[in-house]
């Protein structure tokens, strides 16, 4: 074994066709690290707000993509995801070694990679640091929380550990900004160096590079024999995937050389994997004891004072924190307070937006004539959209409240503390961090699973991640919430009845969730559970610009689906409640009425024959008449035709059913003056009986905490899964639990409440 000297080669293995991309004027700079090394801090230190994100061309997988400014120069910052090693036994993992290999489509070629390490476990950190080196790319290391380690009396000389690496190391706080000048100016001298190649570093045995070498040979006398493209012959995977094959059985490498290649790869590949574990014993065991004997050669005489004690406050708080049962209750009771602050907190700022939808109706109503237009925009797009966007305080507070969790690494210890029952179902605590993803969006959660090696337990984890009460699960629960569930207190103020309904929405999906999981890994899924193996970070303040940048993302992302998806649906929900009909005596009413003082006894008059008029024509319309049609299947669920139609408009996605009750109500002219709580407390039968209940409120609570209502979710399940099936299955079953649970919800609540 021995290091590597940062010096200039000719040539590097690569793909021979790898894309190019002349037209590309900024440099590419890679942002690397294990997770909780403070990378995403240091990402944002370095690019500011210059931020977007997107997916790699032909992938599912979102990059994050930033630009920095080192001088006069520009460079583009990629940050790819935390991962521990360079081993791709997952798609994502391996679209990251793509990444630094310069094999993604339409990427373009990375010029440099910034290692992020954690000073307080730099041992451990110099094994993917190692694997970077093999890339033959310039590397530069942020030895990242470097005052954390200083205040825990861990001494690192910093000039001595780049020299034994042979590459730059600076020394960082991404938290404090301190050495982010430096490490800029570190970036700028490197990328104007003569060359953006050099040598690989040589960690392994040679056996095993002579292996690699016979392996390549294998593969292209395979090709030509059966006659492949020359154009496929080329397609070989560079060296380091072929040692990555070589090293990691089952994984993402293997799977897909075998799939192009077929069973003569496979054949090839484990002839030499016997030849190895021959000689050198198994390849895993090569692999760690090469690169730790490594590290540790590295780091000998870096340390001026090689004590790590621990953090005594880390060590205090988890010994409450992930204790089997204290620390349970301490997860339950956080999840009321966020829940409670964020009805405790919300109240004032949901006020303002729906004080700005009424003002921007009422403007519209004073310029414009009754018409067409004019309901158009006032009962179709500021009724559905507005009624959807009043809830954007509520959902900004709960990412909020999941980031600062995330960030002060509390996230971790509930993996750690779910991992025990989660393995009594089926699952392990790899799918809890998916499914906690899936509390914002069930896409990212589906593709969040792709860190589950194991196939079993991953698409498992796909097949209940839809089951987590989502964002745009939240507007159907808050509206129902304030307009039925009293607001009962409880210890003094601290608890409401309203929060405890809210987590106990959150909570019905996680229940059937063990149940489906359980059913799943005993049938389609048959398979033992994974072994958990979890980093537990230590305690630290949150990153204010990491909380907020994430907050903004989700609310950004929000309003934009309320400006496209939500604003599109409202416009054909609108068209479907006023066609067909003759709406001149609804609009001649509607004119006298403005021209009355609204307070005298003819106004109101008029406003009651008015509100038949229009809900005769919303009875008549296309909307109408097929609420009429579909309302002996909601019926038995406590429904009217109206929240059936509501219920069916917003399969697409789930948070349409508010836009399409605010439009059905504002068209029928219930919802005139006290907003849509108003209309849904003041909506009766003919014979003057309330449709909605505290019984019926619950049932469609449940009903959308269960049903598979987005299409974008199911597509992703599709593309992550590669087979239509599982996304039929997804849908098929969670429709026929949201049914069953909606209709039980209603009956059982009919008879107590």
């Amino acid at each position: 074994m021995r290091g590597c000297q940062q010096k200039a080669v000719t040539a590097m293995a690569s793909v021979s066709n790898a894309p190019t991309h002349p037209d590309q004027t900024q440099p590419r700079v890679a942002l690397v690290g294990n997770p909780n090394t403070g990378k995403s801090t240091l990402f944002n230190a370095l690019a500011g707000m210059k931020v977007r994100t997107g997916n790699y061309p032909g992938v599912t997988i979102e990059k994050k993509l930033g630009t920095c400014e080192l001088g006069d120069q520009e460079i583009e910052l990629v940050d790819l995801p935390g991962t521990y090693s360079l081993a791709p036994r997952s798609p994502d993992e391996l679209v990251a070694v793509e990444v630094l290999t310069d094999n993604v489509a339409a990427h373009g070629g990375v010029k440099l990679i910034v290692c992020v390490v954690n000073a307080l476990l730099l041992q451990r950190n110099l094994f993917l640091v190692s694997q970077l080196l093999e890339l033959g790319k310039p590397v530069v290391v942020a030895l990242n929380m470097i005052d954390v380690a200083e205040s825990r009396g861990i001494q690192i000389n910093v000039e001595r550990l780049s020299e034994r690496l042979g590459v730059p190391v600076v020394a960082t706080s991404a938290a404090k900004r301190t050495g982010i000048t430096e490490l800029k100016k570190t970036i700028a001298d490197q990328l104007d160096s003569d060359t953006n190649e050099h040598e690989r570093c040589r960690i392994l045995p040679s056996e095993f590079y002579s292996a690699v070498a016979t392996f390549r040979e294998t593969l292209n006398s395979t090709s030509t024999k059966t006659g492949a493209s020359e154009s496929k012959i080329s397609d070989l995977p560079d060296d380091y995937l072929l040692e990555r094959m070589l090293l990691d059985r089952g994984g993402e490498p293997e799977t897909r050389v075998i799939a192009q290649y077929g069973d003569s790869a496979r054949v090839a590949l484990t002839e030499i994997r016997e030849q190895l574990a021959a000689e050198l014993g198994d390849p895993i065991d090569i692999e760690c004891n090469a690169r730790y004997a490594w590290a540790r050669e590295k780091l000998s005489a870096v340390f001026t004072n090689e004590s790590h004690p621990s953090s005594p406050v880390t060590d205090r708080l988890d010994a409450i924190l992930t204790h089997r049962v204290a620390g349970l209750v301490c997860f339950v009771i956080t999840m009321f307070l966020i829940f409670q602050t964020i009805y405790t907190f919300a109240g004032w700022p949901m006020d303002l937006i729906d004080a700005a939808s009424s003002w921007m109706s009422d403007s519209i109503c004073a310029v414009m004539a009754p018409g067409m237009l004019r309901s158009l925009i006032t009962d179709g797009i500021i009724a559905g959209v507005g009624g959807v966007l009043i809830f954007l305080p509520q959902i900004a507070l709960l990412f909020l409240f999941l980031a600062l969790l995330e960030d002060c690494g509390y996230m971790s210890r509930a993996a750690f503390l779910v991992d025990r029952i989660m393995t009594t179902f089926g699952l392990s605590g790899k799918s809890f961090l998916p499914m906690m993803s899936s509390f914002a969006c069930a896409v990212p959660g589906v593709m969040a699973s792709r860190v589950i090696e194991n196939r079993r337990d991953r698409f498992a984890t796909i097949m209940v991640a839809p089951l987590m009460s989502c964002s745009a699960r939240l507007p159907v629960y808050l509206l129902l919430i304030a307009a039925f569930i009293p607001e009962t207190s409880y210890i003094g103020g601290w608890l409401s009845l309203p929060a405890i309904v809210l987590m106990s929405m959150y909570m019905v999906g996680v229940v059937v969730a063990i149940p489906v999981a359980w059913v799943l890994k005993k049938t389609i899924l048959r398979g033992e559970v994974a072994p958990f193996v979890l980093e537990l970070p230590e305690y630290k303040v949150p990153s204010l610009a990491v909380v907020l940048s994430r907050v903004w993302d989700a609310g950004k992302a929000f309003v934009i689906r309320a400006g496209t998806l939500i604003f599109a649906a409202s416009i054909l929900i609108w068209f479907a409640g006023y066609l067909p009909g003759d709406h001149s005596k609804q609009y001649q009413l509607q004119t006298q009425i403005e021209q009355l003082d609204q307070s005298s006894e003819a106004a109101e008059l008029l406003v009651v024959e008015l509100n038949n008029e229009s809900s005769k024509l919303l009875e008549n319309s296309m909307l109408g008449r097929t609420g009429h049609f579909i309302e002996p299947v909601v019926r038995p669920l406590g429904w009217d035709w109206k929240i059936g139609v509501g219920a069916l408009a917003s399969f697409p996605a789930r948070e349409v059913i508010i836009a399409t009750l605010g439009t059905i109500y504002s068209l029928g002219g219930d919802a005139q003056e006290e907003g849509l709580v108003g209309a849904l407390q003041a909506s009766t039968y003919d014979d003057g009986t309330p449709v909605y209940s505290v019984p019926v409120a619950l049932s469609v609570m449940v009903f959308f905490a269960l049903c598979a209502q987005c299409v974008s979710t199911l597509l992703v399940i599709r593309r992550e899964t590669n087979s239509w099936f599982w996304p039929i299955l997804s849908f098929s079953y969670m429709t026929i639990l949201a049914y069953i649970g909606a209709w039980l919800t209603y009956v059982v609540g009919s008879r107590f409440l």
